[in-house]
């Protein structure tokens, strides 16, 4: 029987477990997959070299901590989101209730709920697929996938570049814990490696959108938090910050003309954790 053409459902409309990929030859199909899959692992290597040193350092530090090295693959598989993995540290150790953990998780991931808008997970056709597709969007895996032209990619690519960005975080915690653990690496100083991954991602979203007053609005409300509740700043400031930046978008609304001027004077304030470590 002569090879056809797999129908190309914007270039995913299949049923198998990543979809159809645009274009595949039956007989060809796994060869054109395995293609996939080696696009996928180019596209990654510029996060995989900023993934592997930072997650061996939060490795280092969740074994320096007092925890056990094996929670750091966990925390890795579970919970994969670098920043909110370095706050777990403190906040596990530090016997924190469970309400301030779930309120610090949401706003710490709460750009996440617009990443999904346009993040092309349409293109997995499988219910599990989509599901480790939605566990896993990072904010390196949407950078690399949601600025792509949607008929470049498959089911398989997605799938293949959200994995190997999961591998190596995995790898790097792994291996930062088993030499915290096993070495006894001393941990000082690393602990400053999220907020120095704040720092830098702060100036990178005010470069791409700059605004003055969202950033001075942020360094208030944290300032006030860290005068009034030191134990609970990080929620405290991102819950004033929020509140503060919902009054400045519909003051700004109600004025005649000022729509565009509202959109992109919170544009920056989205993006102010950046892509994901």
């Amino acid at each position: 029987m002569s090879a056809r053409a797999v129908p190309a459902a914007g270039g995913d409309g299949g049923r198998s477990g990543t979809g159809h990929d645009a274009g595949a030859p039956v007989r060809g199909r796994g060869a054109y997959r395995r293609h996939q899959v080696a696009l996928a692992a180019r596209d990654t290597l510029g996060v995989g070299m900023g993934y592997l040193p930072l997650g061996t350092a939060f490795g280092v530090l969740l074994a320096t901590s007092g925890l056990d090295w094996w929670w750091a693959p966990v925390f890795s598989v579970l919970i994969y989101a670098g920043s909110m993995e370095f706050l777990a540290i403190g906040l596990v150790t530090g016997g924190v209730g469970l309400a301030q953990v779930a309120a610090t998780t949401f706003f710490v991931n709460f750009r996440h709920v617009f990443y999904g808008l346009s993040f092309p997970l349409r293109k997995i056709r499988s219910g599990v697929g989509r599901l480790y597709g939605v566990h896993a969007l990072t904010d390196e895996a949407y950078a690399l996938l949601a600025t792509r032209p949607p008929q470049s990619l498959t089911g398989t690519r997605v799938l293949a570049t959200e994995i190997f960005c999961h591998l190596y975080w995995l790898t790097g915690s792994t291996v930062g814990a088993l030499l915290g653990a096993g070495l006894g690496l001393d941990a000082e100083g690393l602990g400053f490696a999220l907020t120095a991954l704040f720092v830098v991602l702060t100036i990178d979203a005010y470069r791409a959108a700059p605004d003055l007053p969202t950033l001075l609005i942020a360094l208030a409300c944290a300032g006030l938090a860290l005068a009034v509740a030191p134990g609970g700043m990080l929620v405290l400031a991102l819950t004033a910050f929020v509140v503060v930046l919902l009054a400045r978008l519909l003051r700004q609304r109600a004025r005649p003309g000022a729509a565009g001027t509202a959109g992109a004077g919170t544009a920056g304030a989205g993006d102010a954790e950046g892509r994901h470590a």
